[in-house]
């Protein structure tokens, strides 16, 4: 199905205005980031809003990332196209796009069937064959198909799963938020050996990683 014409302009606008103005600078990046339609994403509701600079709301209490921060945390990972990527938190399925571009690979895990299903629906149509999506909880990993070129948490972990950094290859980048409900920082984690590189990007606000390595949904709650 064509994009409307009108969306087409508005995707343009949003990398323009919100992205390559600001410190996306990443050229595949920015590409793909025209390439994918979000709207596609975004529940019919909010339709209007597809192009805008925040998140939305996509049902079970979750989001669709800011288009920035899909962005900022795709350039971060570093992506050669060649390698498997993870991604904990498919969502509405969204950065699972932009990753199918930019890798050879994708895994990705949602603990929400409706949410994976819709998004295995939209991924399809889009003729995005690449990508395998898992039910259960991501705060282990995928263990079976690492290690990984990069891992990319998009809900916020109390502090680094471990089983995350393991599953890395060596030189591997982990990118995700961690704290607590009020507020997080990104972070990058590059694996040397046994040892990982570590560094802070920049303040954010992401749901909560929910499961064994992550937050328990009462915790978070009254955090």
């Amino acid at each position: 199905m064509p994009d409307d014409p009108s969306l087409t302009r508005a995707r343009l606008r949003m990398v323009e205005d919100q992205l390559s103005s600001r410190d996306i600078w990443d050229g595949q990046v920015l590409e793909v980031m025209r390439t994918v339609p979000r709207h596609r994403f975004v529940p019919l509701e909010h339709l209007e809003y597809a192009y805008h600079d925040g998140p939305l709301p996509i049902g079970e209490g979750q989001t669709i990332s800011q288009p920035y921060i899909v962005a900022l945390m795709t350039q971060l990972l570093n992506l050669s196209g060649k390698g498997k990527v993870l991604e904990i938190g498919t969502g509405s399925g969204y950065q699972t796009a932009i990753l199918s571009y930019l890798a050879r690979e994708v895994y990705s895990i949602e603990r929400f069937k409706s949410l994976a299903e819709r998004a295995t629906a939209i991924l399809g149509e889009l003729g995005l064959t690449n990508v395998r999506i898992h039910i259960g909880d991501g705060s282990n990993g995928w263990p079976e198909a690492a290690p990984y070129e990069a891992i990319i948490v998009t809900a916020a972990a109390p502090r680094v799963p471990p089983p995350l950094l393991e599953q890395l290859m060596e030189g591997g980048r982990l990118v995700l938020p961690v704290g607590g409900r009020g507020g997080q920082f990104l972070e990058r984690w590059i694996r040397r050996g046994n040892k990982h590189e570590h560094e802070q990007i920049a303040p954010v606000a992401f749901v909560p990683l929910i499961g064994a390595l992550g937050w328990d949904e009462e915790k978070w709650e009254w955090f």
